[in-house]
């Protein structure tokens, strides 16, 4: 049977709600799956506090994904079985979302002022219920309105670092969201390591205490996936594994069951015991 270990909701840049996102998973027969939104736990926070957390049928691992601080590249942190209610998570996470929210204010301004007529309102129309406001949103907002073909084309020209309206975020340095992954419970894996751009880096993470790696990511190839098997052996890692599923037809893979894992490495993240609240 399969698993898929990453995956995204309404409540950060995800098409489905939680609701929808575990019938999902359920009509796509899968084992287990993780919830793993843009910094923030409120999916599962409303999956618990609706009863639908545990949930029939299915194996459901409440997760997390961090964007860390680096200077240069893109480094992305996975949380799995973190305490949704820990104190600790809940005061970082605020100062994360408080960032988010200021930070896309300021793009929206510098995208005004470069000619394309947005408001945040716009923007909060299609985040929805989502409080991780992000560059995703604003790329939504800008094809809607006909400025773009599609969300990749808004970010080469005018969203990605170095791009007229791209505005740096607050975001957590690596040993911090490691740190406090652990003190929440949970385990901190990084997530895909292809995307980082340098393996070097990628094997410095592995030595500061990281405890998995996602070698398996629809982005790596076969080779790519071998290398990051390869260092999990070496430096003792879990290894994890998943689609990074938003639910929207312009990216891959556009439903659930399409990319997946085997259930033996699913398996080794699940708690069985683990209760909320």
């Amino acid at each position: 049977m399969p698993s898929d270990l990453h995956m995204h909701t309404t409540f950060s840049d995800g098409k489905l709600t939680p609701e929808e996102l575990v019938a999902a998973a359920k009509a796509a027969g899968l084992t287990y799956m993780a919830i793993t939104d843009h910094d923030t736990v409120e999916g599962i926070v409303d999956l618990y506090e609706n009863g639908h957390y545990p949930a029939r049928g299915i194996n459901i691992i409440p997760g997390i994904e961090f964007s860390a601080h680096h200077p240069t590249k893109e480094i992305h942190i996975l949380g799995y079985n973190v305490d949704i209610y820990y104190r600790g998570l809940a005061d970082k996470l605020n100062d994360v979302t408080e960032g988010r929210w200021s930070r896309f204010s300021e793009m929206v301004e510098k995208l005004r002022a470069l000619g394309y007529a947005i408001t945040e309102a716009d923007v909060l129309a299609i985040a929805g219920t989502s409080k991780s406001i992000s560059r995703s949103h604003i790329g939504r907002v800008l094809v809607k309105k006909g400025y773009f073909a599609s969300v990749r084309e808004a970010f080469d020209a005018v969203l990605c670092k170095g791009q007229p309206a791209y505005v740096p975020h607050y975001h957590l340095e690596v040993e911090e969201i490691i740190d406090l992954i652990k003190a929440a419970g949970g385990t901190p894996v990084l997530a895909h390591p292809k995307l980082v751009g340098d393996d070097a880096l990628v094997r410095e993470l592995c030595q500061r205490g990281i405890e998995g790696i996602e070698a398996f990511y629809p982005q790596h190839n076969a080779e790519d996936t071998g290398r990051y098997l390869a260092m999990a052996e070496e430096f003792g890692l879990m290894v994890s594994g998943g689609s990074d599923f938003h639910g929207f037809p312009t990216r891959y893979p556009q439903e659930l069951g399409v990319f997946t894992i085997e259930d033996s490495w699913a398996e080794k993240f699940y708690r069985p015991e683990q209760k909320l609240g």
